[in-house]
């Protein structure tokens, strides 16, 4: 079926794919210059408060649009194979296999790509790039921000929430080529619950990856990390000294650092797959094309974890052979990494059911805030209980790796 239609460009004949959106309730006020690819699926399009400016492109069969989504309030928005929950919204600019959950946001000159994941009411502002970033929920990024391969969690609502400064960068690619380079900033364990103080990184200022920030940190703008940052710490970062010293390329003499940093980073992602598979999939199911955006989040989690397996063994083999803490990594690796990817199991029995039984009627992050401390406490021990666990059996294999404890900046 074709339609005619009536604009700036005069009477034009609908694409089918157009004709079948706007039949099924989609605002376009020009449909004329929007583009719906034939790989869409108009059912998993909602029709309830659906808004698609002039000038839009929508591919892809794995694309989800639920109701109250808002694309193109600013400016063209093109969008392929993304998962966008109700009320999500792209002002302007591209995304392409991203997840986007109910009310969160992207600003305008949006550059997001695969392995990303916005959380309930995590936003952006103008002109911020993304790529196996993960914001759980309330998280805000500010504007021209480039904040790639790490995590954040922290704060309480969308006024007590982690906070990244205008023009921050995180550093994650290396002289030698090389991206195991993922930031924990907060985490998964705790950040959860949405009851951790927030943590707030300064503009004009950045990351050196691979480094973990604990809750309730601040880092003064024009800081640059390049450790960790205990809990609740003020951190302000001199310009260092010009030095000019001598470089051997890719002497790996850190290995083991890269690999706990690594480590840790799958074990928290294990413990948000956990999460949401769990916790978080009856919620999904009681939203109209909830369990298709639920996943969507799953399916970027997966992509985070073959991200992170393959940079790993990629700086693994390009380490030199007479590395010995390389070579032990190199036989183990396999072994270590699916101890950690699969570290997080089924809850033991009664531990979410104050929160799912919650699922049918009230939503997910008020659900989250009602939960009491016995209910919280049992929370972070499944997820945390189970990543100590695992941690014990990297350090059987690869005893220096597992030096640090695996909770040290929670």
């Amino acid at each position: 079926m074709r339609r005619s239609a009536g604009g700036i460009l005069g009477a034009v004949s609908l694409p089918s794919t157009v004709a079948a959106l706007i039949d099924r309730g989609v605002r376009m006020p020009l449909p004329e210059t929007v583009h719906i690819a034939d790989d869409v699926d108009p059912a998993r399009i909602s029709g309830d408060g659906v808004t698609i400016h002039p000038g839009c492109r929508v591919s892809g069969g794995e694309t989800v649009v639920s109701s109250g989504v808002t694309l193109g309030a600013e400016g063209p928005v093109t969008i392929r194979d993304v998962r966008l929950g109700p009320g999500a919204s792209i002002a302007a600019g591209y995304a392409a296999k991203a997840v986007l959950l109910e009310g969160a946001s992207l600003g305008s000159g949006a550059h997001v790509r695969e392995g990303t994941l916005l959380e309930e009411q995590a936003s952006t502002a103008h002109t911020v790039g993304l790529k196996q970033t993960i914001l759980l929920p309330y998280v805000t990024l500010g504007s021209l921000i480039n904040f790639c391969d790490c995590l954040m969690s922290g704060g309480t609502s969308r006024r007590d929430h982690s906070e990244v400064g205008s023009s921050y960068i995180h550093f994650n690619f290396t002289p030698d080529g090389d991206k195991t380079t993922p930031s924990l900033f907060g985490d998964v364990v705790h950040g959860v619950l949405l009851d951790r103080p927030a943590i707030f990184l300064g503009g004009q200022g950045g990351a050196v990856g691979p480094v973990a920030v604990g809750f309730g940190s601040v880092v003064a703008a024009g800081s640059i990390v390049r450790s960790d940052v205990p809990p609740g710490k003020l951190v302000v970062v001199a310009p260092p000294p010009a030095l000019t010293l001598a470089r051997e390329p890719a002497d790996y003499r850190a290995v083991n650092r890269l690999l706990a940093r690594n480590l840790r980073y799958l074990g928290e992602l294990a413990a948000l797959q956990a999460w949401h598979r769990w916790a978080r999939a009856p919620f999904f199911a009681a939203q109209p094309l909830g369990p298709a955006v639920g996943a969507g989040a799953l399916a970027m989690l997966d992509l985070a974890r073959a991200e992170r397996i393959s940079r790993l063994r990629a700086m693994l083999a390009k380490a030199p052979g007479d590395n010995a803490h390389a070579a032990t990594a190199r036989e183990h690796l396999d072994e270590v990494c699916r101890v950690v990817a699969s570290a997080v199991g089924a809850p033991p029995a009664g531990v979410l059911d104050p929160l799912v039984a919650k699922a049918e009627d009230t939503a997910y992050l008020e659900a989250v805030h009602s939960l009491d401390a016995a209910a919280r406490a049992g929370v972070v021990e499944w997820l945390g209980g189970s990543l100590d666990a695992a941690w014990a059996q990297v350090g059987q294999l690869l005893p220096a790796v597992a030096r640090l404890p695996r909770a040290a900046l929670v």
